[in-house]
């Protein structure tokens, strides 16, 4: 394991892996997560992958997240498309330091909000993404090409955080944009639990 500082000042951790055909894995926590919060989800749905895992870079008191809120489920967008911009950068560089293809995201709440962002920003970076509890990162999004990029969205029918129809909408407008889009609604709230992890570890053995 390698857990360091590189060019773009984000402070994560590298995890080599042990299977080839494995694409690895860019975790990207939820807020008040750091780069050591997904390491475990990520070996157990993706054995032998290797883990590229980012600490945000925002804090909002104490609590580490990758992009400014201006309330709940209020984004400051001209802060979340600059962010965008430095974690892709990032993305790059790592690739070319630890010598991987593209990633698949897989994002938990405000990582997978970034997650998302990315694919619409930035969907050279990715070769895909596993969103846990999305939302709509943009207002008006930046026109994408997804065309066969696979995407999971995992929201909860309980989630307080995330409205019904706004996962649905990000399934939709990532859909139009071409991705090829699995939507699966829980009956749960904001947190994970055993049927995120079965669905997120059969569908990574797909993709």
């Amino acid at each position: 394991m390698t857990a360091t500082t590189v060019d773009t000042d984000f402070i994560h951790v590298f995890e080599p892996g042990s299977d080839p055909a494995r694409r690895p894995l860019l975790l990207l926590h939820g807020t008040g997560g750091d780069e050591r919060d997904l390491l475990s989800l990520g070996r157990t749905v993706a054995p032998g992958a290797s883990l590229l895992s980012p600490r945000g870079k925002v804090l909002e008191g104490a609590a580490p997240r990758f992009f400014r809120r201006l309330a709940e489920g209020v984004f400051d967008e001209a802060d979340l498309r600059q962010r965008t911009d430095e974690l892709a950068d990032f993305v790059l560089l790592a690739r070319e330091r630890y010598g991987l293809p593209a990633p698949i995201a897989l994002g938990f709440s405000n990582g997978a909000n970034i997650a998302a962002a990315l694919l619409l920003q930035r969907p050279e970076i990715l070769a895909g993404a596993a969103l846990l509890r999305a939302m709509v990162p943009f207002a008006e999004p930046p026109r994408a090409d997804l065309t066969g990029k696979p995407v999971l969205i995992l929201s909860g029918a309980l989630d307080p955080i995330v409205p019904k129809a706004n996962a649905e909408a990000l399934a939709r407008q990532l859909g139009e944009s071409g991705a090829a889009v699995e939507h699966r609604a829980l009956p749960a709230g904001h947190g994970l639990g055993q049927a995120d992890i079965g669905l997120l570890g059969d569908w990574l053995a797909r993709n």
